[in-house]
């Protein structure tokens, strides 16, 4: 596996371990973990920043002038990295729910 192929399973397992790591945030939250649950949130960005420099050193590549091919793995890809952030901002949102009801009981 090499070029394209290898470039779009980076951008997959980079924002996939990332959108774990927010999924395993909201688990710590629920269970008061809040520590832990900013530890995944970190741990989460720092996958998510790894893959979306994979994406925007491909936007570049592309705005020089070098065609890239579209294929179905390519749109995964962006279809993960999208999913991965609309879980950032939900877990962050969870765990704030989590907190608040926490300090009401």
């Amino acid at each position: 596996m090499e070029g394209m192929e290898l470039t779009c399973f980076e951008i997959i397992s980079n924002v996939g371990t990332a959108k774990s790591c927010y999924i395993e945030a909201i688990h710590k939250a629920k269970e008061g973990q809040y520590e832990e649950a900013k530890k995944l949130i970190a741990q989460g960005n720092e996958c998510y920043a790894q893959g979306h420099k994979v994406h925007v050193e491909m936007i570049q590549k592309e705005a020089s002038g070098d065609s890239l091919e579209m294929g179905l793995l390519l749109v995964h890809a962006e279809d993960q990295m999208m999913s991965a952030e609309t879980f950032q901002v939900l877990a962050d949102e969870f765990i704030d729910l989590c907190k608040m009801i926490h300090n009401n009981k």
